[in-house]
């Protein structure tokens, strides 16, 4: 099923909303930036949780109308003439049926597909999903006042630490501006998963522990977990009632560090959350029985606010080139990844910095948003500590100690061969686009996100020869814990202008307007997504009513166009829009034959992230990437020589 990455929108309010970040000051203790904060914010992050209205169900007529629109591109005369019958047999009969009763299940849940979508999009996936679910991404500060350095490692790490355990206390004391369009608040239940939340493996389903709590709400856990050469560590981040500072965190780590360095290597149990879910399942319960303490460690993991990685190597970064910290985000050490936590903030050697994060209890957004704090902080003290320099005595931190036999340590051996086996295929091109931006695309009165998006529909189509069915992110945040929707990128639309493209007997007007088609299109269909009028995960809605009354899988879902167009998570480009900030990320391709595509948008340059598996003979990420800068230069060409 559909996995993926969903990232902030590229719509002109999830612009704004990427940008609303508390200001804080620098204190020794903590309640200055809070009486200071509670001058200038008003409002609470939750408080308007329970005034949002709930996740509509669509009209069915409506929803296979788009549908039968979005397999156009995939099929011949005889091909679409056969699923048309299919989808109005589905109308007038079963799928009737199936949508009153999705109507009725609507009628007791503020969000009727809540449950399933982490069920089945999530919960329920058994491949290894610490490289093929989780999402990753390097944080900025490379660009400007951290670049790689060697020996920079702790002394960065306490300083970013630092920020995020702020963001944490803002979070807790609910003063994380509400992200709003226009004066409409959007839905803010994701951001209660950032800190304290783990998914636990279970043999058939997995499951979320969440252990975060506002201050309103009651107390909740003070301590992260620290993962070094194979060894766990914990420690408190309050003492006397204040978090304590980047000297002491710096205290802290240094301490982690040596005693990594000058012991033997730990029992690496982090390893085993990288996976198959069932095998890391039946590890865990296996680890369980050999002892009842394990548990008691296991939960202290699960319960951290997040996990630090202290990391033995130095990825290659440059603004220019940074493609290699993304390989070793994904595929890097598994001993030092607690795969399942919803945060684990990796530091490198050479002072490079970013994180990986489960996409099972939030998306991207999330992260792109405490990224973006933290990032404008550093910018606003010059990347240090100018605070007081002053430790004080604070205890130690203690070390979790697994007891551990040849059975436990022979999994974590293969564990981590399979891991680093699979990331071995993966491929990752990062690249900058620098000839122009949002400010050209905007002069054009073209919306920058459509014109990544139909550039890339334009370079898939010249690489491969074929329309390439893509999923797109939308986010369905105006309504009572809403995620996303599918936009289906690959319209008839888009696929005439791509065609256009290749004629040389096309007219320059001809191509301009049928490129202006495609994003009237595109731009109309990300509308009606966002507002809950899409139809991926209405359809998937119906699939499951039908399951779960014990009915057979209707002929839609097992027509071969089905699938195809993209259906059941077949989408052979993965997209989503990182936002319009410093922050960018990537997963993996959702199929072995597709690519993962991310990308931000600022005023002077698109920032591009691609992926595809090596083993496929047929998909090369780099190759796309050129092809898709060259897609941005004929379309801005186009623009400009059709206006004369």
């Amino acid at each position: 099923m559909q996995r993926r990455l969903a990232l902030a929108r590229g719509s002109d309010w999830e612009e704004r909303t990427q940008r609303q970040a508390p200001k804080t000051s620098f204190s020794y203790c903590d309640y200055t930036m809070e009486n200071q904060l509670a001058k200038s914010i008003e409002e609470r992050t939750f408080q308007y949780q329970d005034s949002l209205p709930p996740l509509p169900v669509p009209s069915l007529e409506e929803s296979l109308k788009k549908y039968l629109e979005s397999v156009k591109p995939f099929a011949n005369e005889d091909e679409y003439k056969k699923t048309e019958e299919i989808v109005q047999k589905f109308q007038d009969g079963v799928g009737k049926t199936l949508h009153q009763k999705l109507l009725e299940r609507a009628k007791g849940k503020r969000n009727w597909l809540e449950e399933w979508w982490l069920n089945v999009a999530y919960l329920d996936v058994r491949i290894p999903s610490q490289l093929n679910v989780n999402f990753v991404g390097p944080s900025p500060h490379f660009e400007h006042y951290w670049p790689a350095r060697e020996g920079t490692q702790l002394e960065r790490g306490s300083i970013l630490l630092w920020h995020n355990l702020n963001y944490w206390q803002l979070l807790r004391r609910e003063k994380l501006p509400v992200h709003k369009s226009g004066n409409t608040p959007l839905d803010m239940n994701q951001f209660r998963m950032l800190f304290s939340t783990c998914k636990v493996p279970g043999i058939t389903r997995d499951s979320i522990m969440n252990y975060f709590k506002t201050e309103s709400e009651g107390h909740c856990p003070t301590h992260i977990a620290v993962l070094c050469r194979g060894r766990a560590f914990v420690f408190d981040v309050l003492h006397d009632g204040c978090l304590i500072t980047p000297p002491e965190l710096l205290r802290q780590l240094t301490y982690i560090y040596q005693k990594c360095w000058n012991e033997p290597v730990g029992p690496s149990i982090a390893a085993l959350t990288s996976e198959e879910r069932t095998r890391w399942a039946k590890a865990r319960e296996y680890l369980i029985g050999l002892d009842p303490e394990n548990l008691t460690l296991l939960e202290k993991i699960q319960s951290s606010l997040f996990v630090y990685s202290i990391e033995d190597t130095s990825p290659h970064a440059t603004p220019e080139n940074f493609s290699q910290v993304f390989e070793m985000l994904l595929g890097g050490d598994p001993a030092v990844r607690w795969g399942d936590k919803s945060y684990n903030l990796i530091s490198f050697a050479n002072g490079i910095f970013g994180c990986s994060c489960d996409h099972a209890p939030y998306d991207a957004m999330v992260m792109v948003n405490i990224a973006h704090y933290v990032d404008e902080k550093l910018l606003e003290t010059e990347g240090r500590w100018k605070g007081s320099e002053k430790v004080r005595d604070i205890p130690l931190p203690e070390e979790l100690a697994f007891t551990v036999d040849e059975k436990i340590l022979n999994d974590v051996y293969q564990a981590k061969a399979q891991h680093l086996k699979a990331a071995s295929d993966l491929q990752i091109a990062a690249s900058t686009f620098t000839s122009f931006g949002k400010k050209l695309t905007k002069k054009e009165a073209l919306h920058p996100d459509t014109f990544i998006q139909l550039a890339l529909q334009l370079a898939y189509y010249r690489l491969h020869g074929r329309p390439g069915c893509c999923y797109e992110t939308a986010m369905t945040r105006y309504f009572y814990h809403g995620r996303t929707e599918t936009v289906r990128s690959c319209t008839v639309e888009a696929v005439r202008w791509c065609q256009s493209m290749q004629d040389p007997s096309a007219s320059l007007l001809e191509r301009q307007q049928k490129m202006l088609d495609a994003f009237a299109k595109h731009n109309k269909m990300m509308r009606d997504c966002s507002h809950g009028k899409g139809f991926d995960r209405h359809l998937l809605g119906l699939l499951l009513i039908a399951k779960e009354e014990g009915l057979p899988v209707p002929e839609l879902f097992e027509d071969p166009l089905f699938s195809r167009s993209g259906g059941g998570g077949n989408f052979v480009l993965s997209t989503s829009l990182v936002g319009y900030l410093r922050i960018q990320g990537v997963v993996v391709p959702m199929v072995h034959n597709g690519y993962g595509f991310f990308y931000h948008i600022r005023d002077d340059r698109f920032v591009v992230t691609c992926s595809s598996w090596r083993s496929c003979l047929e998909t090369d990420a780099e190759k796309l990437v050129e092809m898709i800068f060259h897609a941005f230069h004929d379309m801005i060409h186009l623009m400009n020589t059709a206006h004369l």
